[in-house]
């Protein structure tokens, strides 16, 4: 015959702290009491009464002057507000995972909701659950839900939350669960059995159904153990339940081949390892691997830990509000949402899931509540200051997100840590608008690091400068004249306007800005302009490139001629008056000149006796020198029209 011994049976972590918390009392000669039975286990209450230890089930049976040890179990908020209010010294056993479904049903009682139970009515883990809320409800299974439901419509439009007691089992619960989701759009659902319950039934079924037989070790009111056994009657047909090796009846297995044993989380290992010896003495490598088991489980359930240390562990279940953590040791892990990720935006169940294997950093130890706070965020942080130095050392590239502006420059997240970009080495121009960079990714270089100061600071400019050079380099190999490029003014000046085209700056002149004479490159470009250029000369020892703007196509003269001829009517605007006459805009750019002699109909003394400048007139184009580039105009020529019209009506 083979026997298998479960490896999670026996204590669980909160079964573990209860139990050395009183063994701790009575080493320090405390006289103290345990407010009903530490753990469901008689063996284990009747040691600590040997201790000096005893039990009592009513707080009016403590004396006072009596430390009282609150069980696993918990108790009521109105049970501790009465031993408080005896002043009676209070060491608090209660399960941590138990405690946070006290604090889950306080704060929904608080906000008007109603609480839903799921457990065993009088096990003393619901009626503790019980007492932190008000007018519960509790369910043991499925089908009293569903009844409660149909009972009265009405409950349909409560506003409930529901939670499980810790040793439920996952079938339960869920079947609970659909009911529940099929009814309410806006239920709190709580998923409260214990990560260690949970893994302890998996592995029982995994066991019932590759063996002939089941040994559970446990007491028989211990809610987990009997919930073990009911597990694994369903995928094995013989399964015996007991108390310790004294209960087991050897001739019930003597016609199977393997054995299984598993046990409660309120049973101590030296029962097991005597139920273990007890199935067959010639089975000796499995006891002895059961002893290193133990040994190791010993070794693990005293391991310190230590705020700042790196621990590894395995994730047990991912709530609304915490992912718990199994760390192998007797504190409960968990992570708290604040402490996931540094991105706000960040979900548990998105980075996280049940089995994965993560590593954290401790971030505060609790051992009168038997738990351990972690955090996900801090030790990436940490790692982002280690990737953050070698990226300084080694002058490597990385990527960040700007997050704010301030007089100084602007702030990058880059792996979480705050990285500092001094005005000067954004890539901005001085005088720029730095806030146009909030919100985007950048890549820049680290260029100091102060780990103790907490002190960052990245260069944009370091990447672009590189960035620069190489289009540069290739912009000289590949320039010539009447080459074009698509560039952004950088800069003006009262001679011209200075345009980067890729890595390298060139300069048009202000007579090449405009067909048109101007005074300031400012009336035809600005700062910040992307505008199509082209070579018109470069020296590459100088490094300097003359740059052109004005085009054939730009040409107003071209622009005239492909638009009017001699004859063609046109609205122009008088720009200039002289004595001979007055110049008129036709098109920007291109003026015409109206001769006094074309002012009028008549004859006139001076073209402002007519016209005034900025006036905008009708006049016909009735000659274009192409070769010197002049233009006629005449009004003259459009009243005479008139009055032959005119003539020729009355005719």
């Amino acid at each position: 015959m083979k026997v298998y011994l479960a490896k999670t049976a026996g204590f669980c972590f909160g079964v573990d702290r209860a139990v050395s918390m009183v063994e701790q009392a009575a080493k320090d000669g405390l006289n103290a009491v345990t407010l009903g039975p530490i753990i469901h286990n008689r063996h284990v209450v009747q040691r600590f009464a040997e201790m000096g230890v005893r039990q009592v089930d009513e707080v009016s049976e403590i004396e006072d002057g009596c430390a009282v040890i609150i069980r696993s179990h918990g108790v009521s908020r109105a049970v501790y507000e009465e031993l408080e209010a005896r002043n009676l010294t209070i060491l608090d056993a209660t399960c941590p995972f138990v405690k946070r479904i006290h604090e889950i049903v306080r704060k929904a009682t608080e906000r008007g909701r109603q609480v839903i139970i799921i457990g065993t009515r009088t096990h003393p883990e619901i009626v503790a659950i019980a007492g932190w809320c008000d007018n519960p409800v509790v369910f043991e299974n499925a089908a009293e839900l569903q009844a409660w439901l149909d009972e009265d419509p009405a409950r349909t439009n409560l506003s409930v939350t529901m939670v499980s007691q810790t040793t439920s089992t996952e079938a339960l619960w869920k079947s609970c669960c659909e009911i529940i989701k099929k009814v309410y759009t806006n239920a709190e659902i709580f998923d409260t059995i214990c990560g260690a319950t949970e893994k302890r039934q998996k592995e029982a079924i995994a066991l019932a159904g590759l063996c002939d037989g089941m040994v559970i070790v446990g007491d028989a009111m211990s809610s987990n153990t009997k919930r073990l056994a009911m597990i694994c009657r369903e995928h094995c047909k013989l399964v015996s339940l007991v108390d310790s090796a004294d209960e087991l009846d050897t001739t019930l297995f003597s016609n199977v081949q393997s054995v299984g044993i598993t046990a409660g989380a309120s049973t101590p290992a030296w029962i097991i390892k005597e139920v273990n010896n007890h199935m067959s003495d010639e089975i000796r490598v499995e006891n002895a691997a059961m002893e290193e088991n133990f040994a190791e489980l010993l070794e693990q359930s005293i391991k310190t830990l230590n705020t700042g240390d790196k621990v590894t562990g395995i994730v047990t279940s991912i709530t609304p509000t915490e992912v718990y953590v199994d760390l192998g040791t007797k504190h409960a892990g968990y992570i708290p949402y604040s402490e996931i990720s540094s991105d706000p935006a960040a979900k548990a169940e998105d980075l996280f899931k049940v089995g994965d294997e993560i590593e954290v950093y401790v971030v505060r130890v609790n051992d009168m509540e038997g738990t351990v706070m972690l955090s996900k965020k801090r030790l990436d942080t940490v790692k982002s200051w280690d990737e953050i130095e070698t990226a300084c050392e080694e002058k490597t590239v990385v990527e960040g997100v700007i997050t704010e502006e301030n007089k100084g420059g602007l702030v990058a997240n880059v792996k979480g840590i705050r990285v500092f970009i001094p005005a000067s080495q954004t890539g901005i121009p001085k005088g720029g608008d730095l806030s146009q960079l909030i919100r985007q990714t950048v890549s820049m270089k680290i260029t100091e690091v102060n780990r103790a100061r907490r002190r960052v600071v990245g260069s944009i400019r370091a990447v672009t400068a590189e960035a620069r050079k190489a289009a540069a380099e290739q912009i000289w190999n590949e320039i010539a004249e009447g080459k074009t490029y698509h560039g952004v003014v950088k800069s003006l000046t009262s001679y011209g306007a200075f345009v980067d085209i890729g890595g390298v700056d060139g300069m048009v002149h202000v007579s090449e800005l405009s067909w048109s004479r101007i005074k300031n490159p400012a009336e035809v470009v600005k700062v910040g302009d992307e505008i199509d250029v082209y070579v018109i000369g470069f020296d590459p020892e100088k490094k300097k490139i003359s740059l052109g703007y004005k085009t054939a196509e730009t040409n107003p003269w071209n622009l005239f001629l492909n638009q009017f001829q001699v004859g063609d009517v046109a609205t122009v605007k008088i720009v200039k008056l002289m004595t001979f006459g007055a110049f008129a805009e036709i098109i920007p750019g291109v003026d015409g000149l109206i001769h006094i002699s074309q002012i009028a109909d008549r004859r006139i003394g001076k073209p402002e006796d007519v016209l005034s400048e900025g006036q905008e007139v009708e006049a016909k184009i009735i000659d274009i020198d192409e070769e010197n580039k002049r233009i006629s105009l005449s009004i003259r020529a459009l009243l005479v029209e008139g009055d032959d019209e005119e003539y020729g009506d009355e005719e």
